[in-house]
């Protein structure tokens, strides 16, 4: 499945470019990298020297997709174990 705006909160975000435009922490508006982490509740953006965590819960990240689309997400909509939030059978609320 490509990546897109419809499907980003439902894709593996390892891999992605991304920024952080707001956060309750003002250090971490206007890091920016690649992802090369993601737990339940940070994402892990390398930064071109060193890796910082970013809560999910308070933040809102610009991705860059593959295609060169920019958009805005909210941490929270991000919140999950990142296996649950990628399935698409089972009980999970991210079908």
């Amino acid at each position: 499945m490509a990546v897109t705006a419809e499907t980003l909160v439902r894709h593996e975000l390892v891999g992605l470019e991304v920024a952080v435009v707001a956060a309750s922490n003002p250090d971490s508006v206007g890091l920016s990298g690649t992802v090369v982490t993601e737990t339940t509740k940070t994402l892990g953006i390398d930064t071109g020297g060193r890796v910082a965590q970013v809560p999910k819960e308070g933040a809102t990240f610009e991705w860059t997709l593959p295609g060169g689309e920019c958009i805005r997400t909210a941490g929270a909509e991000l919140l999950a174990r990142p296996a649950r939030r990628t399935e698409r059978t089972g009980d999970s609320k991210w079908q």
